[in-house]
């Protein structure tokens, strides 16, 4: 249970505990924290160490994941997937060469040691974690372009799936407890009879990672050959634009991966700017715990709605890939609109009734994240401000999967820049007004959404009045075309009053 403690041997613990709170909470590998947990020996220092090298390669080599929507958009045929795939190759092998050199060299002790402030001896830990996860970014970019080819033919169960299966296999690995497969029972096996936990505790979580992401991604690929591999043509036709080149899917991709690298930088910026604004003491402590429990939980109701990106390029007709795949009923622009209203109106529900509703808010923070009744207590204003993402988040999510449909993804690079600004501004001038601690945090991420929002909408408008000129251009020229070719040329004209005159 997270509980506040003012006693100078906490201290110490608290500042370790403070390293790894990106990673340990947010995200799913929380069950992973639990494995290393189970250490006797530099238990904390371990979870620190395995935290810190968790969220700096999610921060470095996450926007990998942003290829799924390549492969969404881009990949119509084999020799498309084969770019894809290469681009994948290359991006691993960058970040493998990137891994090893923050475990060895100069850079790597000052971004962990220097910049993080930590100790000797969880620097050295961290640096050999970054080091074992360099295979990682490879792994997790492949199943996620994978991911993105079965969403475009409709195969959005199956990814599904994969994810799930990829969560059961960290948990059972982790925990070591009733494997719900044979090769997690081999696996585990393996694990128990290994003595990693007394050679080298940090390869529990880490392996189990690994495996994870194996069952992930070899899932996805083997629905790609079963479903899709051979159904698609070698090489895309005209009618679909043609063959997508890699320059073409990597200025495609690079806006994406910008915007999620600026989601993943947001919440280290909040917790650094909330802590500095209270000086360190016992509150600046209190306050990052709050954040770090109001975090998931606030996520929950909203995280979702980012998936709906996806809708715009999977179905609507005026993509020309997809042309390619056959469907039952007709998918309109206005009944994906529709869609994307009722799932706004949805997660606006779930957040009122979770963060509203007396004693709700304060049961799931001590049932989920474990904390005492009077650590919810102070969450529940936090939370209330989390009621109102959905709103930019859906606009921010529908926009962008329109300009992803369209490939216009390059317009969307300056929402990314205005959501740092914005974010920054809140954090500096909020504590003016008399706003501090987490409802400074969660007040400022809600600033630093909707200016992102606001953005995308500018950019939107943008593309749709040229587009819009763009198609009254055509128009006009095919009217012009139509009026020339229904009246008859000038040496017709005059061979039919020839004729007439014979005639008389």
């Amino acid at each position: 249970r997270v509980q506040v403690s003012e006693r100078p041997d906490a201290k110490n613990a608290n500042r370790k505990w403070e390293q790894s709170r990106g990673s340990v909470v947010q995200d799913q590998t929380g069950a992973l924290n639990r494995g290393i947990a189970a250490v006797k020996e530099d238990a904390v220092e371990m979870l620190a160490s395995y935290g810190l090298a968790y969220s700096l390669m999610k921060f470095f080599t996450g926007p990998m994941s942003d290829f799924k929507n390549v492969g969404l958009v881009f990949v119509n045929s084999k020799r498309d997937r084969t770019k894809a795939v290469l681009c994948m190759v290359v991006a691993g092998a960058i970040a493998a060469i990137f891994h090893t050199l923050i475990a060895y060299s100069d850079l790597g002790y000052y971004i962990i040691n220097k910049l993080h402030h930590v100790d000797e001896s969880v620097g050295s830990k961290t640096r050999r974690a970054f080091l074992y996860l360099a295979a990682f970014p490879f792994m997790d970019a492949m199943a996620w372009t994978h991911a993105g080819i079965l969403l475009k033919h409709k195969y959005s169960f199956l990814v599904g799936c994969a994810s799930i299966s990829d969560v059961i296999a960290q948990v059972s690995t982790a925990s070591v407890a009733r494997p719900l497969s044979v090769s997690l029972v081999v696996f585990v096996a393996i694990l128990l009879h290994s003595h990693l936990e007394c050679r080298e505790p940090l390869l529990i979580p880490i392996l189990s990672l690994y495996m994870g992401a194996l069952v992930r991604c070899t899932t996805l690929c083997l629905g790609y050959y079963r479903n899709i591999h051979d159904i698609i043509p070698d090489r895309s036709g005209p009618e679909l634009g043609g063959d997508a080149t890699i320059r073409k899917m990597l200025g495609f991709w690079w806006p994406l991966a910008l915007i999620l690298a600026t989601q993943r930088i947001s919440r280290p910026i909040v917790n650094l700017f909330v802590s500095r604004d209270l000086g360190g003491s016992s509150a600046a402590t209190e306050a990052v715990a709050i954040l770090t429990a109001t975090y998931p939980v606030g996520h929950m109701p909203y995280g979702w709605l980012t998936e709906i990106r996806a809708v715009y390029p999977a179905f609507d007709k005026n993509n020309p890939s997809n042309k390619l795949v056959s469907t039952s009923n007709t998918v309109t622009a206005a009944h994906i609109k529709k869609f994307t209203f009722v799932c706004m109106a949805l997660s606006l529900t779930l957040c009122f009734v979770m963060f509203w509703t007396p004693n709700v808010s304060e049961k799931i923070l001590i049932d989920i994240i474990g904390v005492d009744f009077a650590f919810a207590e102070l969450c529940v204003v936090p939370l209330r401000i989390f009621s109102f993402f959905p709103v930019p988040v859906t606009v921010r999510a529908h926009l962008t999967g329109w300009l992803m449909t369209l490939k216009k993804t390059f317009v969307l690079a300056p929402s990314s820049v205005l959501r740092i600004i914005v974010l920054i501004t809140s954090l500096v001038v909020l504590p003016y007004l008399g706003v501090h601690g987490a409802t400074l945090g969660v007040g400022s991420l809600l600033a630093g959404f909707v200016g992102e929002s606001t953005m995308v909408a500018i950019a939107a408008c943008y593309v749709y009045r040229k587009q819009k000129k763009k198609m009254e251009n055509e128009s006009a020229v095919e009217g012009e075309d139509s009026a020339m070719t229904d009246i008859p040329p000038a040496e017709e004209g005059t061979d039919i009053v020839e004729m007439r005159e014979e005639n008389e």
